[in-house]
C-alpha cells in the first residue's frame, strides 16, 4: 500500500473501527496453532458456576493493571449490547461478537474494556505544524497511530457453557475461513478471510486468528484471541492503525493477555 493512500485508508478505518468494535487493518499472515486442554471431567463441567456480574467486573483488567496501557471501562467505543451486532451467517456470529468486544456466547454475566497502548511524544510533537514538511506530517501521523488498541471482553457461564462457547468460536474460525458479512451499530462490513494463527497458550484452551476485511477496496487485517479459563471466556481484539498503514506486523499484545490472565488466577 502506498503511504498516501495509506493515510486515506487509515481515516476510513478509524471511522468504521468504532462501529465494528474497533477497526479494520492492512496486511496479514498466519501460523495455524491453538491450545486445547485435556478437558476437565464431565462432572466438574456440569457443576461449573458462572461468576456474578460484580465478580466479572472485578475480574476484568482495569486502569493500572497493564503497564504502559490505559484501560477504559466506560464502554463508549463499543456496542451497548450484542443486539447491535449481526452476522449474515449464524455460525460466524461468534467472530463478529469478538470483533465488537462482546461475549461470544450466551453468558450469565459479562464486561468489556478497551486497553490502549500509551505513546511517548516524538521529536516532531514539539514543532509547530507550519514548521513540518509534508513528509514529517505524514510520519508524525503514522507514528501517533502506531499503537495497539485492544477490546477485551470477559464473560462467564454456567455448566459447560464456556466450553461450548469456546467451541463455537473455534468452529467459526474454520467454518468462516472464506469470509462473511456483518453489521455493527448499523455499519456494514465485508470480511473476506479468517485465518488461524499461533495462540498464547494461556488458560485451559486458546485460539488466535486474523480477520481480513475489505474497506472500499483496501484490504485490512486485525487480530484476535479467545481464551477459556474454566467457566470464563476472555476475548481480545486488537488493531494498530499505524502499523497497518506501513504493512508492519503486529498481534494481540502479550502484556494485555498476561495481565488479564494474572487477574483470573
Amino acid at each position: 500500500m502506498k503511504r498516501s493512500s495509506g493515510v486515506r485508508a487509515a481515516a476510513a478505518v478509524a471511522v468504521s473501527a468504532l462501529s465494528l468494535a474497533l477497526v479494520t487493518g492492512c496486511g496479514g499472515g498466519s501460523d495455524d496453532s491453538s491450545n486445547g486442554s485435556d478437558g476437565q471431567s464431565t462432572k466438574d463441567t456440569k457443576a461449573a458456576k458462572a461468576l456474578s456480574a460484580a465478580e466479572v467486573k472485578s475480574a476484568i483488567i482495569a486502569q493500572g493493571d497493564v503497564e504502559g496501557y490505559k484501560v477504559d471501562g466506560s464502554g463508549k467505543q463499543l456496542p451497548k449490547s450484542k443486539d447491535e451486532v449481526k452476522a449474515a451467517d449464524a455460525k460466524c456470529a461468534p467472530i463478529a461478537y469478538v470483533m465488537a468486544g462482546q461475549a461470544p456466547g450466551d453468558a450469565a454475566a459479562s464486561a468489556s474494556v478497551i486497553a490502549t497502548q500509551e505513546k511517548k511524544p516524538t521529536a516532531d510533537a514539539s514543532k509547530a505544524l507550519e514548521d513540518l514538511t509534508e513528509g514529517e506530517i505524514e510520519d508524525s501521523l503514522t507514528s501517533a497511530m502506531s499503537l495497539d488498541m485492544t477490546a477485551v471482553s470477559l464473560s462467564s457461564y454456567d455448566g459447560d457453557g464456556a466450553e461450548q462457547t469456546f467451541k463455537s468460536v473455534s468452529d467459526a474460525v474454520d467454518g468462516c475461513a472464506g469470509g462473511f458479512s456483518a453489521t455493527a451499530q448499523g455499519t456494514d462490513q465485508k470480511i473476506t478471510e479468517v485465518t488461524s494463527e499461533k495462540a498464547s497458550g494461556a488458560g485451559d484452551e486458546s485460539v488466535a486468528f486474523t480477520v481480513v476485511s475489505d474497506e472500499g477496496g483496501e484490504k485490512s487485517t486485525t487480530h484476535a484471541q479467545v481464551v477459556r479459563h474454566g467457566s470464563t471466556i476472555v476475548t481480545y481484539y486488537t488493531v494498530n492503525v499505524g502499523l497497518m498503514m506501513t504493512d508492519k506486523a503486529y498481534t494481540v499484545p502479550a502484556a494485555v493477555v498476561e495481565a488479564q490472565t494474572a487477574k483470573l488466577k
